[in-house]
């Protein structure tokens, strides 16, 4: 894995703007966990097969579904029914899961502050739309990259082509995260990486794959991100 050169301790205002701070969505944005695990579990309940662990589900979230159904099971005869199954249960419990605490507040700092914001996600693109629109966050975004539309994580595709479209640098590109996937796809990228400790891994676990800074609450990251130069 490449490591990010600049050490999240750099003030961001002295780089070159724009900077561009890329969020997964389930467990760093959204508390979905428990949908997740209910979901998957019930849909190997369904066609005879053991049910997945919680651990095990958390293990596999922010992979793309079929990796992660892939990485769950012991046959692969089953994955396609197994997928939509999950996707049945997991619709029919979408509004459940809530927005961590600070979301909406934070991000609207951070977009007041000059920064540009994207999501990456193991969600589909349709999935990850509904989430927005559900919860109202369309308007923070200006990039998106999904499963179905990108390699799954750790895979680094997902922020070079957010970095591609945007335009910007690897030094001006943070990701935020909750799972190991994404500190490892920011470490394949060559970008800075921040993890948050209430998604499915714990801060040690994070700061071992290489998270610059780990956080406990959202509302946490705008003190790693101060205002930029042209917005002070």
């Amino acid at each position: 894995m490449i490591k990010p050169e600049v050490p999240v301790g750099t003030p961001v205002h002295s780089l070159q703007m724009p900077s561009l701070i890329l969020f997964d969505c389930d467990g760093t944005l959204m508390n979905s966990h428990l949908s997740i695990v209910q979901a998957m579990q019930k849909a190997f309940s369904r066609y005879g097969l053991p049910e997945p662990s919680s651990q095990a589900v958390f293990d596999v979230i922010g992979l793309s579904l079929v990796k992660a159904v892939d990485q769950l099971a012991a046959t692969t005869e089953l994955s396609e029914k197994i997928i939509l199954a999950y996707r049945e249960y997991y619709r029919a419990a979408e509004d459940e899961p809530e927005l961590y605490p600070g979301v909406h507040d934070t991000l609207q700092a951070l977009r007041q502050r000059g920064y540009w914001l994207g999501v990456v996600t193991g969600k589909s693109m349709t999935g990850l739309l509904r989430v927005l629109d559900a919860f109202d966050l369309q308007d923070y975004f200006y990039v998106l990259r999904t499963a179905d539309c990108c390699n799954s994580k750790p895979h680094p595709a997902m922020v070079l082509e957010c970095m591609a479209e945007m335009g910007v640098e690897a030094t001006q590109t943070f990701v935020v995260g909750d799972a190991l996937f994404d500190i490892q796809m920011a470490n394949a990228a060559g970008v800075r990486s921040l993890g948050v400790s209430f998604g499915v891994s714990g801060s040690d676990e994070l700061d071992h794959a290489g998270a610059g800074v780990v956080v406990d609450d959202f509302s946490d990251l705008l003190a790693y991100f101060p205002p930029l130069q042209d917005h002070q």
